[in-house]
């Protein structure tokens, strides 16, 4: 009998464990992936987290307009799908002295997820600032305000990270690496003294050949056309 209550007893510690490492859903169907003309779709309804995925559902909610805001404790939110290359833009809303990012390529799992994080820290304490690509390429700097929204174009093509913030580029960056290669989109709320905001977040997912996925990319990137332009000729002395 005390074999049987202990066998009990082990099953529901084990099933304890179990639930609390799983992902939770939320119920409802997920925005089709059915692009624009242009290749484009929204990861978010507009009404709710249908299809998005997290192991701590009570951080997340959809306010407003159809805004996505972020709550409480630390939390990551996982799309729905997995990519490999893509063009993400996002438009985020940061409160004073708060921290966030977007994980791109986040493996699904508990804890902070491996992937590349882009940093959204605008007068927070960490020293990585609103467009880094974190721990890989850093920002010092930003002149993104707080409590302001700012436009976020990010661009994962191969092993080439790409970082554009209200128009202006500060990431390209190359890692030689490899070291994430796919993945969901995670959305970060980083503390309980953090507030984060997040709206008209849109993909357009790219082929897996790089050379075509690469193809137009100085149109959403256009200092990189920049780059490609003949230096002027030196002037005579």
């Amino acid at each position: 009998m005390a074999f049987l209550r202990h066998s009990l007893i082990l099953l529901f510690l084990l099933a304890i464990a179990a639930s609390t490492g799983r992902a939770q859903t939320v119920s409802g169907k997920p925005v089709p992936r059915v692009p624009d003309a242009a290749g484009w779709f929204g990861l978010f309804n507009g009404k709710d987290l249908s299809g998005w995925m997290t192991f701590d559902p009570g951080a997340w909610s959809v306010v407003g307009s159809g805004e996505l805001s972020g709550r409480g404790p630390r939390s990551y939110l996982f799309s729905p799908g997995t990519y490999r290359n893509f063009i993400l833009r996002v438009e985020a809303r940061l409160n004073a002295k708060g921290d966030s990012g977007i994980v791109l390529r986040a493996a699904l799992e508990t804890g902070a997820p491996k992937g590349y994080e882009v940093q959204l820290c605008n007068t927070g304490a960490d020293a990585q600032k609103t467009g880094s690509l974190y721990n890989f390429q850093k920002v010092a700097e930003t002149t993104v305000a707080d409590d302001q929204w700012s436009k976020q174009t990010i661009a994962v093509i191969g092993n080439r990270i790409l970082i554009q913030v209200n128009g202006k580029l500060l990431v390209d960056y190359p890692d030689k690496e490899s070291t994430h290669t796919e993945g969901h989109i995670a959305f970060q709320q980083h503390d309980q003294a953090s507030q984060v905001n997040f709206k008209n977040v849109r993909i357009k997912p790219l082929p897996d050949d790089i050379a075509a996925a690469l193809t137009g990319l100085e149109k959403v990137f256009p200092a990189l056309a920049e780059k490609k332009k003949p230096a002027a000729p030196a002037k005579p002395n």
